[in-house]
This record gives C-alpha cells, structure tokens and sequence, in this order.
C-alpha cells in the first residue's frame, strides 16, 4: 500500500486515511491490513518491544476508503466503542449513484437482513426475524444530466452491514462501481468514502471533527465544481 497518511495522532488515538481496497483488519485473504500497518508503524517509530496494543473501533468495507480513528490504549477503545454504542461517534460519506434523487435531501429507513454466506444484506419487511433498522440521511450535491449520477452526502444514523449500498441500490440509486449490489460502471472502483469523523476525544472529552475528500480522479471525477462539502 501507499506511505500511511497520518491525519492526526496523540498518546490515545491515531486518525489515519485508508486506501480503497485494503482491509480494515486482517481477514481470510491474508492481504496486508490497517490494522497491521498502524501496529508496526507504532512499533518502529516509538522502538515498542513485542505486541503493539491498538483498538478497532470501527470498520469500513474493503473497496471503501476515507477517515478511520484507531485506539492506542484499552481505555481510549473501551470509550470510543462507547460513543459508537449509543450513537455520538458521527460519520460522514461521499457517493456518486446512478439517476436523479425524488428530493434534494431526506431520511432513509429500511429494515436489513443480513446473508453471512453470501456476505450481502436486504431490504426486508419489519419483523423479519434477525433483521435490523438501517437509517441514514442523504443531501444531493450534484446532479450531472449528461452522465445521469449524483452526487450525495451520507449522514449514517446507523451502522449496518453495507447499508449505504443496500438502501441506495433497494431505490435504484445503485452506487457507481458497486458490483455487489447493481452499480454501473462493472470493474471500476466504488464511488463510496467516509469523509468526515466527529467524536468526543476519549480522555480530553474534546470535540473533534477529522475530513478527508477523495482524489480527484476517474472515480471522483464528478465532484469537480463542487466548492463545499
């Protein structure tokens, strides 16, 4: 993978940017990870004997890239995990989907069900045994006739399995790139990256607030004149 792009790091918490197609953490692939880049980063630059400790707190698919908080103590992972728990950890998304939304803005709720083996999820009906409430709220940037995509801003409300994919795709909004769930463009990258974190610092109780926008390249091409996001 590319040099780590260190956004911001203390004696608690490190924010790093993940590059699209590396793994949070370590899975079955065995390809290299996030979690294991940080560790010997931490290890090498403060010369730390043995097992590096370092917290996942939250996770973002593998084609996803875009802003991540890593916790270097148990106390700061126990704390942050909290946040996440009863919804004070805030994360902010880009994606580019295929046609014209109804509404410049609005809330989408869905029920998911989540399929293990196949590692997809569905819009299912409320009460659907082991099926969970997905919520999130959207903003349309921009909207390029010519090419007909979108561009939004996601504001989760929930953090579902691929729940962003799943509701934009249950709409036909599919997400650019997305092979899973329908998107145009087959074999291109997934036009989908968390931009913004904002958490309450685990031991100072500080308000922080991290950004990072995607390159501007053939993906992302579209946000082009876009002055604010």
């Amino acid at each position: 993978m590319k040099k780590l792009n260190i956004i911001y790091e203390d004696n608690h918490i490190i924010v790093v940017e993940k590059p699209v197609n590396i793994p949070s953490q370590g899975d079955k692939t065995g390809d290299i990870d996030m979690l294991t880049v940080i560790k010997q980063y931490i290890k090498e630059k403060y010369n730390k004997p043995g097992d590096v400790y370092l917290g996942l707190v939250h996770r973002l698919d593998r084609p996803v890239g875009g802003v991540m908080v890593f916790a270097k103590t148990s106390k700061a992972a126990a704390r942050l995990s909290e946040q996440v728990r009863v919804k004070d950890f805030k994360k902010k998304y880009l994606v580019v989907v295929n046609g014209k939304m109804e509404e410049q803005k609005g809330i989408l709720e869905d029920y998911l069900l989540k399929n293990e083996k196949a590692n997809m999820s569905k819009v299912v009906k409320e009460g659907t045994k082991n099926s969970k409430l997905a919520s999130l709220e959207y903003e349309v940037l921009k909207y390029n006739r010519e090419i007909d995509l979108s561009v939004l801003k996601i504001d989760l409300h929930t953090g579902r399995h691929h729940q962003i994919r799943v509701q934009l795709s249950s709409r036909s909004h599919s997400i650019y790139g997305d092979q899973k769930y329908g998107g145009r463009g087959h074999g291109k990258q997934i036009a989908l990256w968390a931009y913004e974190l904002k958490f309450l610092h685990p031991i100072t109780k500080e308000q922080m607030t991290f950004k990072i926008l995607p390159e501007i390249n053939r993906t992302w091409k579209i946000l082009e004149g876009i002055t604010e996001i």
